[in-house]
């Protein structure tokens, strides 16, 4: 079984930053790309920031310049640095990646999601 636990969400005034973290645990084999996603209130689930085995990454317009995607490996951890958010940036912000079990099945796994509000 592979569990994805975020954290690291909270109420932020608009300006401010806020880091998350979401970690991948139980029986993994090999983590490849790693992606964050916020869901907004009647809004579909949008792939903003994903990053690949060799750090290659990518964003989405909305948020380059402002947000920042890592990970350590050897935690099996992905981290979503955000800066300069803004109101329309409050949403459900889900982590997923795409893993290789120990039993050599290969799926996307999400996470539960973390709160991120922005607002004065």
């Amino acid at each position: 079984q592979v569990q994805l636990v975020e954290s690291g969400g909270g109420l932020v005034q608009p300006g401010g930053s806020l880091r998350l973290s979401c970690a991948a645990s139980g029986r993994i084999s090999s983590i490849y790309t790693m992606a964050w996603s916020p869901e907004a209130p009647g809004k579909q689930r949008e792939l903003v920031a994903s990053i690949g085995t060799s750090s290659n990454t990518n964003y989405a317009d909305s948020v380059k310049g402002r947000f920042t995607i890592s990970r350590d490996s050897a935690k099996n951890t992905v981290y979503l640095q955000m800066n300069s958010l803004r109101p329309d940036d409050t949403a459900v912000y889900y982590c997923n990646a795409n893993i290789l079990n120990t039993y050599l099945f290969h799926a996307n796994y999400w996470g539960q999601g973390t709160q991120v509000t922005v607002s004065s």
